[in-house]
Parts: C-alpha cells; structure tokens; sequence
C-alpha cells in the first residue's frame, strides 16, 4: 500500500485535465541530480513508467549513485514492469510504496506537478522535507498561474527557495522550485557543474540566449506587426523588425567551460578591466580589506553575469545611487546588487552595476543557493560594470587594468 503522503496533491485545469510535464521541465526538475558528481542518494516521487522526469534521473544517474522511486497511485506494477525491462536500469534504482521504507536522500524530486488547495500543498512539503539529508534539496513544480499550491510554493519558496526557474515550454507552463530546508556547506560548491537554467534558450552547441533576450525581440517583432498593418504604405515598421536582431544578440549566453586549476577564480563577466587594486569596504563584514577587479561591459560586450568562484549565497542586497557612465570614477557610487558569497578560503562578493544606460540588474541566485564556479547568476542589460571583492591576503592577480576578460573562463586571480 502507499503511504497517504507519498502523494502529492493533484487537481485536473479545467479544459486541460492533468498536467504533464515535458522534457524540458523534466531536466529542470532534476537539475540538481545532474550537478552533483556523486555519491548520492536521490528520490522521486509520484513517478510512472512514462514519465519524463524518470527518464531525465536515469540519464543524470551517476555509477555510484541510488535512486528510490515511489509511483504514483496505481502506477506501480507498470513501474516496476518497465524498470525490470530497461537496460538503463539497475541495482542502484529500486521501487518502494511508501516514505518510511527511506533512508535521508541528497535530493528529492517530485515528479508530478502540484495543484490544488494550499494546505494539502504545504502538509505535503513539510512531510517531504523531513525525508531529506542535511543540506538536501527539493525540487519541485507548480502552474505558473493563479492556484493556491502555486500561490503556497511561491511562500515557501520565499524562505527556503535557493532556485526558481520558468518553464514557458509546458502544456501549461510551470515554475520550478528548488527548496532548501537545512544550510549545506559551501565545500560542496566546490563539487557541483554549474545547474542548468530554463532562462538559457540553446541556439546552438554553443551559444544560447537569454529568456530576457527572447522576451525584448518578441515584444520588437510585435511591434513591427502591429505598425506593418495599423500604417499600411508606412515603413515605420522597419525600425523595430530590423531592432530585433541586434536586441537579441544583446542578451547572447555563450556555453563557457572554467579552467581545470581549481585554484584558478575566474571573471565574472565578459569586458574591459578597469581597476585592480586593495579596497576597505566595511559593508561585508570582517575582514573589510579586498582585492578589487573591476571589469567594465560594453554594449557590445556579453551580459550575463558568472560565479567568479564556488560557494555559498548568504547575502544579497541592492544599494540606491546614480546613473553615471559604468566607466568613470563616479559609478563607483551607482545603483548596485552586491551578492555575498561564503566560500572555502573566505568570504567573496560580486558587485553587478548599473551604468548610463543599464538601468536593469537581474539577479537568480537566492541566499541558501550553492553556485558552482563559472555558473550564470544574472544578468545586467546594456553597458554595466562588474566587481569581485577577494579576500586580499588570499589570492595572487592575475589580470590588469586594461586586461580583456571573458566571464566564467578568463582567470582574474589565483588562491595562495
């Protein structure tokens, strides 16, 4: 028999029934098995033999790692039939029917997404969580609409989210949420592969673009459309069609692959070095003295902003200032988001900011989150700077004013 909380609460959408979940959000929801290099245990809940999420946790499963399925009502004979045929399968996957027949898991997935009322939802995490090792992680998926387990999820989420990710491709679209109950060590940063982000649309092998630049080209090509046939005989709407392309290539996310030298603290963004030098910055704590690297992003430049190291977000937080051009002195003091990295050999602090022209800072990486060396955590849009504050009494430069960096590949420093 199942256990009464094996199942996650579900609720047919009127005219769609019950919601499927597609590779695309299958990958997203087992992100955190597909990062982790092992050994690690892992859990999937809700699970049938058709499943994407299965298919996605087999392809992630590493040759040291375990797998517990518990199926989803009714599923279970099908599951098990479709786990003996399988040659992915193995002695690390096995079939249980219920939670109490579980050691503490690494990571937990969900593999059906939940619907319904807000509190079935929130019984149904709290039971969840207490399967979980110290430091474990959650993932799940809710409608990214109005329904009350969303609405719950997105509470949770406030207090022990380290990752949230749209899923726009889904019949309907779903939020992926990644919930942390307990502090996992930043040592463990140091072990992942940067996660894998729906925000990220591939194009090709190696370049990708922003959801943001998807967005900004979709609203320039509508605006085209809607000028080419609201002014017929105008050629206004050639003005936004032919913005379209290099709006887009604005918000380019080339794949960037970290050097091997684990001592190696890598750029967290593409550009124009601008300073290296001992600052005093009292605001993070103690010690207040850093090596600054000051990189400056022009338009031309990549956006997307990287983990210049690996380690663990525990602060966050935006300073109020101006809009000075990001080159001169004067954006020292413009509008800034200062991310708080706990890490092995110290503390580190990634400065993204605003420019003239760069009025928007897009930050994804919440406090609690672990970000593997060279992982995207934002973006600025249109001509910016970046900072990395090290602890200065750490690390050796390894870059100098004037210096052309790519972010998550160029080495900027070098731990003692």
């Amino acid at each position: 028999m199942l256990g009464p909380m094996s199942q996650p609460p579900r609720r047919p959408i009127p005219l769609l029934g019950e919601v499927r979940l597609g590779p695309r959000a299958a990958r997203a929801l087992t992100a955190e098995i597909a990062r982790h290099p092992g050994p690690k245990s892992c859990l999937l809940l809700a699970v049938t033999a058709d499943s994407a999420v299965l298919a996605a946790a087999l392809d992630a499963l590493l040759p040291t790692d375990t797998l517990i399925l518990v199926p989803l009502a009714g599923a279970a004979d099908g599951l098990r039939a479709h786990l003996a045929s399988a040659t992915s399968a193995d002695r690390r996957v096995r079939v249980v029917d219920s939670l109490t027949e579980i050691d503490p898991v690494d990571v937990a997935v969900v593999a059906e997404v939940l619907s319904g009322g807000a509190e079935a939802a929130r019984g149904y995490l709290d039971e969840v969580g207490k399967h979980l090792a110290e430091g474990g992680v959650l993932s799940v998926a809710a409608l990214a609409g109005l329904d009350d387990a969303a609405e719950e999820l997105g509470r949770q989420a406030d207090f022990t989210g380290v990752g949230s990710d749209l899923v726009v491709r889904n019949l309907p679209p779903v939020r992926v949420h990644r919930l942390r109950f307990t502090p996992a060590s930043p040592a463990i940063a140091a072990r992942l592969a940067p996660a894998y982000r729906p925000s990220s649309v591939p194009l090709t092998r190696s370049m990708n673009i922003d959801s943001n630049g998807v967005a900004a080209a979709g609203i320039a090509l509508g605006l085209a459309a809607a000028l080419r046939f609201g002014r017929r005989g105008s050629r206004l709407w050639l003005v936004p069609a032919l913005a379209a392309v290099p709006v887009a290539a604005f918000f380019r996310d080339p794949n960037r692959q970290p050097p091997a030298d684990g001592a190696a603290v890598v750029a967290a963004s593409d550009g124009t070095v601008l300073s290296v030098e001992r600052v005093t910055d009292p605001r993070f704590g103690q010690p207040a003295d850093y090596l600054r690297v000051a990189v400056f992003l022009s338009v031309l430049d990549v956006h997307v902003n990287r983990a210049p190291v690996a380690g663990r977000v525990v602060d966050y937080f935006v300073e109020d200032g101006g809009f000075a051009p990001a080159m001169k002195p004067a954006a020292e003091h413009n509008v800034a988001a200062y991310t708080v990295l706990e890490t092995e050999h110290g503390k580190v602090v990634v400065a993204q900011r605003t420019g003239l022209i760069a009025r928007r800072i897009v930050q994804r990486a919440p406090v609690g989150s672990l970000l593997a060396r060279g992982e995207r955590l934002g973006l600025i849009r249109f001509g910016s700077r970046t900072d990395v504050y090290l602890p200065v009494d750490a690390v050796e430069p390894a870059v100098a004013q004037g210096d052309k960096v790519a972010g998550g590949a160029t080495v900027i420093a070098r731990w003692r």
